[in-house]
């Protein structure tokens, strides 16, 4: 008899019972989108992976501690058989051929009369990925080509040709602390999708180039801005444009609510009526510290990081920062927009009470290819910066997690 290849379909499992035989490593995997599609899932097995066992703890299965019997399948619409017992899963294979359940089976594929898709998900849509007969299965393959066509929805690559996938508004894209490869997937994708960018000088800027050629890119730099303040220029660029019915992303530099004034574009957004998505990135306070193999906190040095912006000086009127409190915390400092008041900044710690060799670090270009360190302490970072020439963008990292990096092992 010729084999048929298999038919595939979404079940919709909601409130619906599923009976799952294992609770090792393939039924770890398999639970959560269970879970996810609301199914009412019955566990059948003596004992269970730690990961296993807190879906249980916290509700989102029954579990029956015990080994599979003749039954358990009644009333099932779905079964995943994953046991280590060949008996116990012939037995329940047969059983669920009985009541007409349709079933995986994790240790032959040939037996079962339902085969589980590679799956991945890409806003709203699932890729699910199925070989054409049990014979010529491979995972990896399957995997492969899962992996190839959900990595495509995602960064935009693949789209469906003619269908917008947007409406128009503005997304608020924190674009992470420069290396191009550290946007999120979701800023990617909404970058590829867009009408417009409005960029910021510090946001990715290779990303750019990637843009298709009807992209109209625009340096938030250079927009005019006449009697305008240019935050206001830039609020307004973002409101035309959106008013003209495009989609419009606004790439900044790390994460757009630290020290971004994203804020202050969304409330104007909002104000205007305009729809606005905020996509959260990944804040160089952080990463570039990471980059440079500084932790800002390492167990039994620090137990907390503060983050500061160093745009105003301490013995500027107009400082909100607490200082004489910054000296006296134990913990790890980083200071971003620093670099031309780092000589008033420890100046002023150091007056406060903390110890004058505390190092310091400043990490410039972080997470690019000009990425540099250069190291000091307290007492000697303003003279450092001067002579190592250190230039904006830098992170500035002050602590003893400075001298915890692998390449400063003991």
């Amino acid at each position: 008899m010729a084999e048929h290849p298999a038919y595939p379909v979404g079940l919709r499992l909601s409130g619906r019972r599923v009976v799952v035989l294992g609770a090792g490593q393939v039924a770890q995997r398999r639970l959560p989108a269970l879970i996810a599609a609301g199914a009412d899932i019955v566990l059948v097995s003596p004992e269970a992976t730690p990961s296993v066992e807190a879906m249980a703890d916290t509700g989102e299965l029954t579990w029956h501690r015990r080994r599979y019997t003749d039954g358990d399948l009644a009333d099932a619409w779905y079964a995943l058989i994953a046991t280590s017992d060949p008996d116990a899963n012939t037995a329940a294979s047969a059983e669920a051929e009985r009541h007409r359940v349709w079933c995986v089976r994790s240790d032959d594929a040939d037996l079962a009369t339902a085969w589980t898709p590679a799956t991945g998900t890409s806003e709203g849509v699932t890729v699910a990925v199925l070989t054409t007969d049990a014979r010529g299965r491979d995972p990896r393959h399957t995997a492969a080509v899962r992996d190839a066509v959900v990595e495509g929805l995602r960064d935009g690559t693949l789209v469906a040709p003619h269908h917008r996938t947007r409406a128009p508004g503005v997304a608020l894209v924190g674009g992470g602390p420069g290396d191009p490869d550290l946007i999120t997937v979701r800023g990617r994708r909404l970058l590829a999708e867009a009408d417009v960018v409005i960029a910021d000088r510090l946001g990715p800027r290779d990303l750019l180039a990637e843009l298709p050629p009807h992209v109209e890119v625009i340096d938030a730099a250079k927009i005019p801005y006449g009697r305008y303040m240019a935050q206001e220029a830039i609020n307004n660029a973002l409101i035309e444009h959106a008013k003209q019915g495009k989609s419009v992303v606004r790439l900044k530099g790390g994460d757009p609510f630290v020290f971004g004034r994203g804020m202050e574009e969304v409330q104007a957004l909002a104000e205007a009526g305009i729809p606005c998505t905020v996509v959260p990135g990944i804040s160089s306070s952080i990463s570039v510290p990471g980059a440079a193999g500084i932790p800002v906190t390492h167990r039994g040095v620090a137990h907390e990081f503060t983050v500061v912006s160093g745009h105003v000086a301490p013995d500027d009127a107009r400082s909100l920062v607490d200082w004489p409190s910054l000296a006296r915390l134990t913990g790890t400092l980083v200071i971003l927009m620093g670099v031309d008041k780092i000589g008033k900044i420890a100046e002023t710690l150091v007056a406060h009470g903390k110890a004058p060799e505390t190092p310091v670090a400043l990490v410039q270009e972080g997470t690019t290819a000009a990425q540099r360190r250069v190291d000091a302490t307290l007492a000697t970072v303003a003279e450092t910066v001067r002579t190592e020439d250190v230039k904006p963008p830098a992170v500035i990292v002050i602590g003893a997690v400075v001298t915890e990096g692998p390449d400063r092992a003991v």
